[in-house]
């Protein structure tokens, strides 16, 4: 599938913006489950089922989104359209409620996705299961597959990721960077990280300092005051290089199809590794596209380009 980025979105700003903010999630029916993990902790689920003997895509989100999100159920509702089942895994603390221990989600915690692949593989045996994550969940993904290589669990056919920050240091330092852009960025998603860690805060103070939480401006300071320390990291740059999915590419083994834009503002281009000698990953960079956004088409008629593209891919390794 060629892209052809939508000629009325004149930038990455406009093009990621605008794939933020305009557009309707799906109606369908959705079914939300809980599901209790080994250490006492839950994540929420919402499932969309197209039959017993469907085979199944599990969707993660990206930072501070939801299964939920536009883009989650987009997916979804695409892969619903040619006979798949969905399930949308909200991370620790996304889904509307705040998860019960200390610690949230982050961005190497491939824990709960294996949780959510072993159950799913107990429920139905000999299920073919497939994987996409969007940005932080693409990493996620990618990581999930890279760490497990040739034991990676056999019911996982194959796998998508759009956007994904493979070099989490790289990208931190970008949404980090200077510019009114990467203030507005920034600004979003520390408004919701600092809300969530203040509100933890006051049932594990011990844990999480709610005044650190309060100062950090920057993900470098996030990320080295909050993430770090509550998730068993050393520093920010000792959890962004141990929790970057892009040094375990050589050894995924199942068939990976890596999206990205060159215009990114969240992921540059220069962090997206271009030269991995794997034939099971697939990457594919196009010149335009944003972060997660990828319209094509015309203003009364826009389509999402990366999502048509991972499903197609996925549907092919079947």
């Amino acid at each position: 599938m060629s892209y052809e980025p939508a000629w009325w979105l004149g930038n990455a700003h406009l093009m990621t913006i605008y794939g933020r903010v305009a557009r309707w999630p799906p109606r369908l029916p959705f079914h939300r489950e809980r599901w209790e993990l080994p250490d006492g902790d839950f994540v929420d689920v919402d499932r969309l089922d197209a039959g017993r003997d469907a085979p199944l895509l599990v969707i993660l989100h990206g930072l501070e989104g939801s299964s939920s999100a536009s883009y989650v159920r987009g997916l979804a509702a695409a892969a619903f359209a040619t006979g798949l089942s969905s399930l949308a895994l909200s991370f620790r603390g996304c889904s509307g409620e705040l998860n019960r221990l200390a610690r949230f989600y982050h961005s190497g915690d491939t824990a709960d996705l294996a949780h959510v692949v072993t159950r799913l593989e107990a429920e139905r045996p000999g299920r073919p299961l497939l994987l996409a994550g969007f940005s932080l969940g693409g990493n996620v993904v990618a990581k999930f597959l890279g760490e497990r290589g040739a034991g990676a669990p056999a019911s996982v056919r194959a796998a998508a990721v759009i956007s994904a920050p493979f070099d989490l240091a790289g990208c931190a330092r970008a949404l980090d960077g200077p510019g009114a852009w990467q203030r507005l960025y920034r600004g979003l998603f520390l408004r919701s990280l600092r809300r969530k860690a203040i509100e933890k805060a006051a049932r594990y103070p011990r844990e999480i300092d709610a005044a650190a939480a309060a100062r950090a401006t920057t993900f470098a300071e996030f990320d080295g005051w909050i993430t770090a320390p509550l998730h068993g990291f050393a520093s920010a740059e000792d959890y962004w290089a141990r929790c970057s999915s892009g040094p375990l590419l050589p050894n995924v083994a199942r068939p990976l199809l890596a999206v990205a834009a060159a215009d990114d503002p969240f992921v540059p281009v220069a962090t997206v590794p271009r030269a991995v000698a794997n034939p099971a990953v697939t990457l594919e960079i196009t010149e335009a596209g944003g972060h997660l956004a990828f319209v094509s088409g015309r203003p009364w008629a826009p389509h999402r380009w990366a999502e048509q593209r991972a499903l197609e891919f996925l549907r092919e390794r079947l």
